[in-house]
């Protein structure tokens, strides 16, 4: 959850917290990432290919072209000796065995989602659940899509009360940056109620 890495003006010690950007194929994963980092991202992207058309479901998002196969990466800044850094999964099945190595340490998830295809984010959903990973459901607002209220989505994925869904654009920083604020606070809260728990 918490890496402490040293500063480069001295030895005085950083601090990061590790953020999933998770959900389905196709959803923005990468779009947010590289909208928030203050570093130019890392992206493991490749070609999508006549062979992946078997595997992967393209349907609703017919333009895309690429797609991760490992993770992306980015970093933003909080203040002074306290950063997140991004770590994006890839939204295929045939990569989720790489989510379990990604998750390691992570403070919380954000779970992208699009009302289109609201079903391609149960599995990620699943997966924090049953984890015990905060996270929050965000809901990349395409152009097109029908809106959706926030009750209305987390009805619809039938979440644990209290988890937060948030509209956003994937697209936009000052967006992308409201989404991780939400998730640190309420990653925050989730952790100091589990250690006030465990020792009361």
């Amino acid at each position: 959850m918490l890496t402490e890495t040293s500063d480069a003006v001295g030895d005085t010690s950083a601090l990061a917290l590790k953020i999933l950007v998770a959900g389905g194929f196709g959803v923005g994963k990468t779009t947010l990432v590289g909208a928030v980092s203050e570093i130019r991202p890392l992206r493991t992207e490749e070609l999508l290919s006549e062979a992946g058309q078997l595997v992967d479901d393209t349907d609703g998002v017919d333009q895309k072209v690429t797609t991760t196969v490992a993770m992306d990466f980015g970093r933003i800044t909080i203040r002074s000796g306290l950063s997140l850094y991004l770590f994006g999964t890839p939204g295929q099945d045939r990569f989720w065995f790489l989510w379990d190595e990604l998750s390691q340490g992570a403070l919380g998830a954000v779970v992208l989602a699009d009302t289109r295809r609201l079903e391609d984010c149960f599995p990620a959903v699943d997966y924090f659940e049953h984890r015990r990973i905060p996270f929050v459901v965000a809901v990349n607002c395409f152009a097109g899509a029908r809106n959706y209220g926030a009750h209305d989505v987390s009805r619809a994925l039938d979440l644990d009360g209290g988890t937060p869904v948030v509209l956003c654009d994937a697209r936009d920083r000052d967006s992308g940056k409201e989404v991780l604020i939400r998730l640190v606070e309420y990653a925050g809260r989730m952790h100091t109620a589990r250690l006030l728990d465990s020792v009361g």
